[in-house]
C-alpha cells in the first residue's frame, strides 16, 4: 500500500484520539452504522484533500466502511496530526499522504499521490486537488463523476473556474450548507481562533480592543467569542448590508487605517488580504494579527511583517532607532 506518514508507530495514540472524537459525532455515528451494512460506495474510489485531524479521520473511516477505496492528503500541513495519519494508514488501510510541516514540494507531491487511485469522487478543502487535476494531471479526471468543496476560499476558486467554463465536473459546495456555516465557520472557527491566540500570545483579552475584519460567518463567530471574553470588539466591513448585522452588538466601521490601532486583529475566511496589508502596515509593531482559515497567499504578507519586525528589533538593539 502506498502512503507517506511520519511514523506508523504513532497509530495507537491516533486510534485513542480518533475514538474519543467519535463520541461527539452522533450524526456520523448513525451514518456509519447504516452505510457499513449496505456498502453503497463499493467500487467507488475517493481522493480527499482535507485537514488530517481526528474529526476528518472519522469521516474517512465511515467512507471506507461504506465500501469505498479511500486515499487522503493534507489540505494544510500545519494542521496535520501525525498520529492520526498513522492510524488511518496502519489500522484502516487508507492511503494517507500527510506529514505535519512538510514543505511546499512535498505538499504538491502528496496531492498527486492521492490521485493515483484514479478517483471517481474528489473531496477538497481549498480547491488545491481540483486545481492540480485541471492544470497538470488531467489523466486522473476521466473516471471522476463529482466532488465536494468544504471551505469559502475553495468555493470562490470554483466559482471563478465555472464562470470561465474550465470546471470539468460537478462539485457540491459543502461550504454553502447552513449547518456548515453554523457548526464550522461560526462556532468552530470562532472558538479555535481564540484558542490559537491564547496559545501563541498568552494575552488577556478583557479590556483589549479587538478588530474583526469582515463580518461573514467566521467573523461573526470570532466577534462573539472575543466579546464573551471581555474584549472591546470593533467590526470592519466593506459590505454595508453585512455591516448592519454587526451594528447593534458591535461598533462597526469601514476598513480604514484608523481601525488597525488595536491590540488584536482577526481577518475572516475569504477576505482579500491586499487592503488588510495596506492599512495594517503603519501599526504592525503594535498589533497581533490572526488570519482565519489560513492559506499560502496570507503567509507572504505575514513573513514580510516578521522580517520588518526583526529589522526594527535589530535597529533597537544596535541603538540605531530614532
Amino acid at each position: 500500500m502506498d502512503y507517506d506518514v511520519k511514523d506508523l508507530k504513532l497509530n495507537k495514540t491516533g486510534r485513542d484520539r480518533v475514538e474519543w472524537a467519535y463520541k461527539d459525532m452522533p450524526v456520523l455515528q448513525e451514518i456509519n452504522k447504516n452505510l457499513s451494512k449496505k456498502k453503497p460506495l463499493k467500487g467507488i474510489n475517493i481522493s480527499a484533500c482535507l485537514h488530517v485531524t481526528t474529526e476528518t479521520a472519522n469521516l474517512l473511516i465511515t467512507l471506507k466502511n461504506a465500501g469505498a477505496k479511500v486515499a487522503c492528503c493534507a489540505s494544510n500541513p500545519l494542521s496535520t496530526q501525525d498520529d492520526v495519519a498513522a492510524h488511518l494508514t496502519k489500522d484502516y488501510g487508507i492511503n494517507t499522504f500527510a506529514i505535519k510541516g512538510i514543505n511546499n514540494k512535498g505538499y504538491y507531491k502528496h496531492l498527486v499521490d492521492s490521485l493515483k487511485i484514479k478517483p471517481n469522487i474528489t473531496m477538497d478543502d481549498g480547491c488545491d486537488l481540483v486545481s492540480i487535476l485541471h492544470k497538470s494531471h488531467k489523466q486522473f479526471m476521466k473516471n471522476i463523476i463529482g466532488g465536494t468543496e468544504e471551505t469559502t476560499t475553495g468555493v470562490i476558486r470554483l466559482e471563478s473556474m465555472s464562470k470561465n467554463n474550465v470546471l470539468n465536473y460537478p462539485i457540491i459546495a459543502v461550504n454553502n450548507a447552513f449547518t456548515k456555516h453554523l457548526f464550522d465557520n461560526r462556532y468552530g472557527t470562532g472558538q479555535s481562533v481564540i484558542d490559537s491566540i491564547m496559545r501563541a500570545t498568552n494575552r488577556l483579552l478583557s479590556g483589549k480592543t479587538f478588530v474583526v475584519c469582515g463580518y461573514g460567518w467566521c467573523g461573526k463567530g470570532l466577534a462573539m467569542r472575543a466579546a464573551g471574553l471581555g474584549a472591546n470588539v470593533v467590526v470592519t466591513e466593506i459590505d454595508p448590508t453585512k455591516g448592519l448585522g454587526a451594528f447593534e452588538p458591535f461598533l462597526t466601521k469601514a476598513t480604514t487605517a484608523a481601525d488597525a490601532a488595536s491590540a488584536l486583529t482577526g481577518t475572516g475566511a475569504g477576505t482579500g488580504t491586499g487592503s488588510i496589508q495596506d492599512f495594517m502596515s503603519p501599526y504592525q509593531s503594535q498589533v497581533i494579527e490572526e488570519s482565519l482559515k489560513e492559506f499560502d497567499r496570507n503567509k507572504a504578507i505575514q513573513e514580510q511583517r516578521i522580517r520588518d519586525q526583526q529589522t526594527a528589533l535589530g535597529a533597537l538593539g544596535s541603538g540605531r532607532a530614532g
